[in-house]
C-alpha cells in the first residue's frame, strides 16, 4: 500500500481510519465491534496470531461483557467452550460470609469463565468475516507521529518498514503501553506488596458451578470454574510468600491449597504451570489526546480481586466504538479531541470507581487488625442479611448495576448512547 500525502482536493489521504495497536482481547473486541461501521480498521499485533492466543490464562466474564459480545455477534462462538457459575461464595479466613445465587438477579447464571485462547481465537476468527478490518501481524510499531490532521505510524513487518497514515490511533497494548509512553501520558497509582500465583487444577467435587473469593490476611484467593471439572485459581500473597508457593514441591503445594480451600474441591490435581505476576493499581491521567485513545490495561490496571480487569477493558472498547460510530455517522472527525473526550468522560468515572473498590477490598481483607476484622465481618453480615445491600453488591460485581452502564444491559449494547455531555 502506498502513501499519498495529499489528494487533489487538498484533503489528507489515509491508509486506515482507525489503527488499533495491540491485538489482545480488548483490541480485538474493538476491531470486531467496528464491523459495518463504515470505518477502515487495522489491528497491529506484535506476535503471530496463534502465539497471541496461546496465553495460559482464564478470566471471569461478567454478564455485561457477555451482552457486549452478544451485541457484536461473537458470543455464540464463545459460549459453548466456557463455563458458567450460578453461585458466588465470599468467605473471610475460612468462615463463609455470604452466598449469592442466580435467583438474586433473576438470571440464568451470575457470570462465566473463559480461557484466553477460547475468547481471543473466537474474536480472531470473527474478524476474518469483517471486510473493513485488517490484521497487520506480526508487526512492530517503531514510532508514532501525531499531527493536526492525522497520525503517522512507522511499522516494521519482517525486513520491511513502512509508514501508515490514520485518523486515529488506539493504544490497546497493555499495562506497559509503548503507545501511552510515547505520547507522554502520565499515570498515577502504586504497586501492591503482593504478587499472584495463577494456575489451573482439576478436582473431584460434584459441583463445578461455584465461584469462590476466599479472603485471608495475606491476600485473597479467587477460584473460578472451568469446563472439565477444572478451576482457574489466583492465589495472592506477599511477594516472598508468593515466590515460595510458585517454587514449592507439587505435593506440598497441593496440600497447602487443600487447606486453604477447606477441602471444598475434593481431590486436587495440578494441570498447569504456576505463573507468578506482581499486581498494581494504575490509572492514566488522561485516556485521550488529539488523534489518540487508550483502552484496557493501557489506560488502567487494578488488583485481580473480583475479576474486574478485563471486563473494564471490554467496556472501554464498546464505549469507544459507540462514540466513533456516532461521530462518523454525523460527519465528525473521529480523531478530534472533542470527539475522543466523550469516550473519556463516559468511561473514566466508572473505571475509577472500580479501581477504588478493588483497592478497598484488598486493604480491608488483607488485614488482621482486630477492629478491621470486626468491620469487614459486619459488612459481610449486612450483605448476607440485608437484601438491598446484597443486590447492589451483586449488580456491581456483574456489571449489571442500573441495567448496565450506558444502557448495554438491554441485551443489545449497540443501541446504547453515551451519557449526555
Amino acid at each position: 500500500m502506498t502513501l499519498e500525502s495529499l489528494k487533489d482536493d487538498n484533503k489528507p489521504s489515509f491508509d486506515y481510519d482507525v489503527a488499533i495497536i495491540g491485538g489482545g482481547i480488548v483490541g480485538a473486541t474493538l476491531g470486531s465491534a467496528l464491523k459495518d461501521s463504515g470505518l477502515s480498521v487495522a489491528i497491529i499485533e506484535a506476535q503471530p496470531l496463534e502465539v497471541a492466543a496461546a496465553k495460559r490464562q482464564a478470566y471471569a466474564i461478567t454478564l455485561l461483557s457477555s451482552q457486549i459480545f452478544a451485541g457484536i455477534g461473537v458470543w455464540e462462538h464463545i459460549l459453548p467452550h466456557i463455563a458458567k457459575f450460578s453461585q458466588i461464595q465470599l468467605s473471610d479466613m475460612g468462615r463463609l460470609g455470604v452466598e449469592f445465587q442466580r435467583a438474586d438477579l433473576g438470571k440464568e447464571c451470575l457470570g462465566y469463565v473463559g480461557e484466553h485462547s477460547v475468547v481471543l481465537r473466537a474474536l480472531q476468527e470473527f474478524i476474518t468475516t469483517c471486510p473493513n478490518v485488517s490484521w497487520l501481524c506480526p508487526a512492530e510499531v517503531k514510532e508514532v507521529s501525531y499531527q493536526e490532521s492525522g497520525a503517522e505510524i512507522e511499522v516494521k513487518q519482517g525486513m520491511q518498514t513502512r509508514k501508515l497514515r490514520t485518523k486515529l490511533v488506539v493504544g490497546a497494548d497493555g499495562a506497559k503501553s509503548f503507545i501511552r509512553t510515547g505520547a507522554g501520558i502520565g499515570t498515577r497509582g502504586w504497586k501492591y506488596w503482593q504478587s499472584c500465583v495463577a494456575f489451573t487444577i482439576k478436582h473431584s467435587a460434584e459441583r463445578n458451578d461455584i465461584a469462590f473469593e476466599r479472603f485471608w490476611p495475606t491476600g485473597p484467593m479467587g477460584v473460578l470454574p472451568l469446563p472439565g471439572n477444572r478451576c482457574q485459581i489466583v492465589w495472592t500473597a506477599p511477594h516472598g510468600e508468593a515466590q515460595a508457593l510458585q517454587q514449592l514441591e507439587e505435593g506440598k503445594f497441593l496440600a497447602q491449597l487443600q487447606e486453604r480451600t477447606g477441602g471444598l474441591l475434593g481431590k486436587l490435581e495440578l494441570v498447569s504451570d504456576r505463573f507468578l505476576f506482581p499486581v498494581q493499581l494504575m490509572s492514566c491521567r488522561s485516556y485521550t489526546q488529539s488523534r489518540l485513545a487508550l483502552i484496557g490495561d493501557a489506560a488502567h490496571c487494578c488488583h485481580p480481586v473480583g475479576g474486574q480487569g478485563m471486563n473494564l477493558g471490554i467496556r472501554d472498547a464498546a464505549a469507544l466504538e459507540q462514540v466513533l460510530r456516532k461521530a462518523s455517522l454525523e460527519g465528525e472527525d473521529i480523531g478530534d479531541i472533542r470527539v475522543l473526550k466523550r469516550y473519556e468522560r463516559w468511561r473514566k468515572w466508572e473505571n475509577f470507581t472500580i479501581l477504588g473498590f478493588t483497592d478497598f477490598l484488598v486493604r480491608l481483607f488483607s488485614n488482621n487488625w482486630f477492629p478491621i476484622v470486626i468491620i469487614r465481618r459486619f459488612g459481610l453480615w449486612m450483605m448476607a442479611h440485608i437484601r438491598p445491600f446484597k443486590i447492589n453488591a451483586l449488580q456491581l460485581m456483574t456489571g449489571w448495576r442500573d441495567g448496565g452502564i450506558g444502557g448495554w444491559g438491554d441485551g443489545n449494547y449497540t443501541r446504547a448512547e453515551p451519557r449526555p455531555q
